[in-house]
């Protein structure tokens, strides 16, 4: 019985001193650890704001908002991982950061398997960050999407259609996708198609439509974009006529789409002034079986007598 309660007693006694032991260690450690959340907080701060500065001066260098504010992103994170191992090894859990590390690296080839997507994703934004066929602002076609580009992320490339749908497109499909950029030299090539009716001087008409076109002020003529009409058809009931001028795509959403509707608008009504017929398509009417005859009914409006 005795030996059971100094067991007790001893045990008590080592429970009270390792409390006290870890108070008196946890106290100790406190300057330290005081320490280390400073250095982290600094290293947040400080990092922020040299991504930032990163951003501003690189965006003024390159006039690349895209690459600047990447870059920036990345020198900023990396900043804050730098200062958070620091902040640990100054509050003496160098331990814990070492053990970050090396569970990092132990479980990046778990990682990578899992989480496959997102590293290729994060490695296409770097390579699109340096070598990319578009900037802030342009025109591209992605795949079936199509608008202007607004942000270049480390997972995503961000794209505003013009219907005002906001697209997140992956940066491997960027990388791997064919992109169309139709504002990287500002020019892009509209064509339509208008007939004549077959009695029609064609090269007469072909004159008549170049004028229309030099007389819409956002067509765009010079000796590298040449505006053309070409025959393109034999069709049914006309001579179909292709028209190809091109316009400023800088305003791609707006300008061009309405300077495309002018050109057609002018082309047809300066042909009506210069007397050509725009037929409709002739249907031909087949009858079968023991028809011979199809009736047809004249409606013929009465006019009132005059009083």
């Amino acid at each position: 019985m005795l030996l059971l309660q100094a067991t007790t007693t001893n045990n008590e006694l080592t429970i009270v001193e390792s409390t006290v032991n870890f108070y008196n260690a946890f106290i100790a450690q406190l300057p330290a650890i005081g320490l280390g959340l400073l250095i982290i907080i600094l290293g947040v701060i400080i990092g922020t704001w040299i991504g930032n500065f990163s951003r501003r001066r690189i965006s003024a260098r390159t006039q690349d908002p895209l690459m600047s504010k990447f870059l920036g992103k990345a020198i900023r994170f990396l900043f804050i991982v730098i200062a958070i191992m620091i902040g640990l090894r100054a509050a003496g859990l160098g331990g814990i950061a070492t053990g970050i590390l090396t569970a990092a690296g132990a479980s990046a080839v778990v990682l990578g398997f899992a989480f496959k997507d997102i590293g290729e994703n994060f490695i296409a934004g770097i390579i699109l960050t340096f070598n990319r066929p578009f900037d802030v602002n342009d025109t591209v076609a992605i795949g079936d999407n199509f608008g202007k580009v607004k942000e270049l992320e480390f997972r995503y490339t961000k794209l505003k259609t013009f219907d005002g749908k906001d697209v997140y497109i992956p940066n491997s499909d960027v990388l791997t996708e064919p992109v169309t950029n139709y504002t990287e030299d500002g020019f892009f090539r509209w064509d339509f198609i208008i007939g004549i009716a077959y009695e029609d001087n064609i090269e007469g008409a072909k004159k008549v439509v170049l004028e229309a076109l030099r007389k819409e002020p956002n067509v765009v003529e010079d000796e590298e974009h040449v505006n053309f009409v070409i025959e393109d058809e034999l069709a049914t009931s006309t001579v179909n006529l292709k028209v190809f001028f091109w316009v400023d795509t800088y305003d791609f959403r707006r300008m061009a789409l309405i300077t495309k509707g002018n050109v057609v608008r002018n082309v047809k009504e300066a042909l009506e002034e210069h007397g050509f017929y725009m037929p409709a398509d002739i249907q031909e009417i087949k009858l079968y079986g023991g028809e011979k005859e199809f009736p047809v009914r004249i409606a013929q409006q009465l006019k009132e007598p005059k009083d």
